[in-house]
């Protein structure tokens, strides 16, 4: 049953989102370096055979985001699954979910900045990558920092760039493959096949590893439950933008990879070192000089995107902490706009800390993504077992939105969630650091928990009282 207390002490915040911007802000949300340089990373382990990879994700992401759709229709808040994790399981799952998102927004942040440094480096190569990284950073932090409208109109335009650069994309991609309008013979399907070692060159094991740069790519896609305490009718705006999001998602994903490794063959396309995205290096490749520079404009602007919705991500993370009694009360604080100026300014300074790490670390993209893939990988199942014991809880209620086949669904991603985790234990390469932080993180964060635990449970659910 829900506890009006907790999700009432979340108001404030201005429902001024439309569902056509949380429809764009949910697609540009999971559409940023995990596609266009990451995807990279995953045709390195996986070679064609990457298609799977991204399918298993996919199917992941369909399974948590449906089921985090049900309790964000019931529950419209900012502090969206950290808050039903509270209200569903205990207070300590709530209280370790929301700072551990926090901190992988706040890491994904800084991620997204280095390769926004990268990304300069096409053009201004002189330039050192923390420069960039520093200066975008506080650029967005400031479209954060005025109102939730002025993000969700940047959001917006940030995510139709890219929709339009992948379908622009898809038919170059598809117009060279087939021979169409080229005035050149068809490339064909040879290099999903025909190099040695076929369409899995590594075997399934690297179709799997491919499947932990993959499931990254999808991480973003929750921000639509987030939205939900700021959308103008989150009962028709979360439900339409998921199916719509969900449905683009597969298709971008799957059509622009698979374009991708028919015209490269995959061993240049890939790379467990990211120098540069492979989408610039396809039309490189074709002798579109400008294109590339344009597709190099389109990567930097999916960065700049995924960095803004992770400021807002983290920042109302943290904001719902501050509500909950779980963080000093003037972080919850909210500005005459409706934004919560603090929180949001917080979160931002995490850009400053990773761009330290890239100076010193030329792996920075590949650390601070496993980092914050560890997290992630939790974060969705925490998800994924709140909404198990949210449906007993509302059994024989109605639900505006239902996910299809529970609770095989559920189970399913759990399971496929957890043997991710133990992959990137068992990998010895620089996938077992997201553990070597991870979980001391937890254990820290825990830790934290249980020595103020007795102030907490003084505290009424609904006090914002500080930690």
């Amino acid at each position: 049953m829900e506890d009006t207390s907790i999700t009432s002490r979340e108001k404030g915040l201005h429902k001024a989102l439309t569902q056509r911007q949380i429809a764009m802000i949910g697609i540009g949300g999971a559409i940023g370096t995990g596609l266009f340089m990451g995807s990279g990373i995953a045709i390195g382990y996986a070679g064609p055979g990457v298609l799977i990879s991204y399918a298993i994700a996919a199917l992941i992401a369909v399974i948590m985001v449906f089921s985090l759709a049900e309790m964000a229709v019931a529950h419209p808040t900012a502090g969206s699954f950290g808050t039903y994790a509270e209200m569903y399981l205990n207070r300590w799952t709530g209280f370790v979910v929301r700072y551990t998102y926090w901190i992988i927004e706040v890491v994904a942040v800084g991620g997204e900045a280095i390769a926004v440094g990268v990304y300069m480096g096409f053009w201004f190569p002189g330039v050192p990558v923390w420069l960039w990284s520093i200066a975008f950073g506080i650029a967005l932090v400031y479209v954060n920092c005025r109102s939730v409208t002025n993000f969700g109109s940047f959001e917006y335009w940030f995510a139709l760039i890219k929709v339009v650069a992948i379908l622009g994309f898809i038919v170059v991609g598809l117009s060279h493959l087939l021979g169409f309008g080229t005035g050149q013979a068809a490339i064909g399907l040879h290099n999903l096949t025909g190099l040695p070692g076929g369409f899995m060159p590594h075997g399934f094991g690297g179709v799997w590893m491919g499947v932990l740069m993959a499931i990254f790519s999808f991480y973003g896609v929750e921000i639509v439950a987030v939205t939900s305490g700021e959308a103008k009718d989150p009962s028709k705006a979360i439900p339409n933008a998921l199916r719509s999001m969900v449905l683009r998602l597969t298709l971008f994903y799957i059509l622009a990879l698979g374009i991708m490794v028919a015209y490269l063959p995959w061993t240049e396309a890939g790379a467990k070192v990211v120098q540069q995205s492979p989408f610039v290096k396809l039309f490189a490749h074709a002798g579109i000089a400008h294109a590339a520079g344009l597709m190099n404009f389109v990567v930097i602007t999916a960065a700049l995107s995924s960095m803004n919705t992770n400021i807002y991500l983290s920042s109302r993370t943290l904001f719902s902490l501050a509500r909950g009694g779980y963080s000093p009360r003037w972080i919850g604080q909210l500005s005459a706009n409706g934004t919560p100026l603090v929180a949001t300014l917080i979160s931002g300074a995490g850009i400053l800390a990773a761009a330290a790490v890239s100076f010193f670390s030329p792996l920075a993209y590949n650390y601070l993504f496993g980092i914050a893939l560890f997290g992630g990988i939790f974060v969705w199942i925490v998800i994924l077992v709140t909404h198990l014991r949210f449906r007993r809880a509302w059994r024989g209620r109605a639900l505006p939105v239902r996910m299809p086949f529970f609770p095989i669904a559920q189970i399913t991603g759990i399971a496929l969630l957890a043997a991710i985790l133990v992959t990137m234990g068992l990998d010895t390469e620089f996938w077992n650091i997201s553990w070597i932080v991870g979980v001391p993180w937890l254990v820290g964060i825990s830790l934290v928990y249980f020595v103020y635990r007795k102030r907490l449970a003084q505290a009424p659910m609904g006090d914002a009282a500080g930690v």
